[in-house]
């Protein structure tokens, strides 16, 4: 293979006829590790070089600023109050997890992608679990797949209240914060009385869950449902009638279905423009084309639009929920290959940790070769046939896809996820340039992005 285009990475420049005369792009320094190269910001300056005209001023919005919805930075070029170009600079929320599953077995990996997009971790967790059972060319049972369609839809909900609550704060309606986080605690209690825990779950494993709902679990979520629908008709009281709610939205952020497809666009986003794109119904997982619920779309294109399929779309995840209650029967929730199966029945000591006396004495009073199995399965964990897939959901925000690559071994090759915030969040410019700066914000909260997996 011919090397004469390729970079030199050691001296950081191009090799290449053309640029053989180039020099080193950033300011490096020798150190006992090797060299080292410092990137400042180039961006800043590039935006500052720009815009030298008297009538028009640069500005950073963010990441600090408290209506960026999270840490994002904004760089504004302004002619008077109307934004003239934007910048969204990223990175400030990096956390490796991608890497990070390279050094893990195929079942821990949850863990780390669940903490991508903290506001639907079951999302990505489905995601993941899903292409790591199409290299195992395995299905979940039944039961589980139901369930995890139940958590999904759970967490859903949640997510699109957090939507309203901090979407409305930023543009100074703190009652949607004060109501939407009321809400979202209904969630995120059952969530803990379902999987353990309120966040970060990874409930959902690789072959099922990590174990079944506890004995009450159909009377909780039955209370759930019946809690949301008498509080959810109040967010059409105090916003869909709202003639400041409708002014501060309506025709603002417009981006239409062309643009979102040339842009990747998915989730509310793309069906707010006319485009009825759902992964639950288009291309179903997990027993989704088993079940009765609409898709909201509408043909606005612009923030009211995003919000009323939002609010729409958590009654139609109730109908969903209340459908899960009805076709849930007893079975196993993980599968049954010992070899896959995440030993993770335990029962918890008497203390509050670690596992019971019973479960100790079960393990121990095995034979030799299941506790060897045990030990084995939980620290190399199972081998996963060589290949490469993806697999895809529909998160609160759109598409959401894991590419993952297998070498044959017990941990990933390689794990990349097709996170919709990241792609989402290319929309900014086309929404936000032409309009006011204080459109920005709502243009920013129409999207829904969330840092976390924007920066993964």
């Amino acid at each position: 293979m011919s090397t004469e285009n390729l970079s030199d990475v050691t001296t950081g420049t191009d090799t290449s006829p053309e640029g053989s005369d180039s020099v080193e792009y950033a300011d490096s320094r020798d150190t006992t590790e090797g060299r080292v190269y410092t990137v400042s910001g180039g961006d800043w300056d590039d935006v500052v070089a720009d815009a030298q005209h008297d009538e028009r001023m640069v500005i950073n919005m963010g990441p600090q600023h408290p209506s960026t919805h999270g840490v994002l930075r904004l760089v504004l070029e302004m002619e008077g109050e109307t934004v003239t170009q934007l910048r969204s600079v990223i990175g400030y929320l990096h956390t490796g997890i991608e890497k990070n599953c390279e050094y893990r077995t195929w079942t821990q990996g949850v863990t780390f992608v669940t903490r991508m997009d903290y506001l639907a971790p079951l999302s990505t967790e489905m995601a993941y679990c899903l292409g790591v059972e199409k290299l195992l060319q395995i299905e979940a049972p039944r039961r589980a797949q139901l369930l995890r369609v139940m958590l999904l839809e759970i967490n859903r909900i949640g997510s699109h209240l957090v939507y309203i609550a901090t979407g409305g704060m930023e543009l100074g309606a703190t009652t949607a914060m004060t109501l939407g986080f009321r809400e979202r605690e209904e969630v995120l209690h059952l969530l803990e009385h379902l999987t353990g825990l309120r966040m970060n779950h990874a409930f959902i494993r690789p072959g099922g869950l990590a174990q079944d709902m506890p004995a009450d679990y159909h009377e909780k979520v039955s209370e759930f449902i019946k809690t949301m629908k008498k509080r959810l008709p109040l967010y059409d009281k105090l916003f869909t009638g709202q003639p400041i709610w409708r002014n501060r939205l309506k025709g603002v952020g417009y981006l239409p279905v062309d643009a979102c497809l040339a842009l990747g666009v998915t989730g509310p986003v793309l069906r707010s423009a006319g485009l009825p794109w759902d992964l639950r119904k288009t291309e179903p997982y997990s027993c989704y084309d088993e079940f009765d619920f609409d898709v909201p779309v509408d043909n606005g294109a612009d923030c009211w639009s995003r919000y009323l399929i939002r609010v729409h779309e958590m009654h139609e995840s109730l109908k969903i929920i209340e459908q899960c209650l009805e076709k849930l029967e007893p079975g196993p929730v993980m599968v049954e290959d010992k070899k896959i199966a995440w030993p993770a029945q335990l029962s918890i000591g008497s203390d509050g940790m670690g596992n019971s006396l019973e479960h100790v004495k079960k393990i121990m009073g095995q034979s030799m070769e299941s506790l060897i199995h045990h030990f084995k399965l939980v620290t190399e964990g199972f081998k996963v046939p060589a290949g490469q897939v993806y697999a895809a959901v529909e998160s609160p925000r759109g598409e959401l896809g894991a590419h993952l690559v297998s070498d044959g071994g017990t941990r990933p090759l390689r794990v990349h996820v097709r996170e919709p915030s990241f792609v989402n969040l290319q929309s900014m410019p086309a929404m936000a340039e032409g309009g006011l700066v204080a459109d920005v914000i709502a243009a920013i909260a129409s999207i829904d992005p969330v840092m976390g997996g924007v920066d993964r």
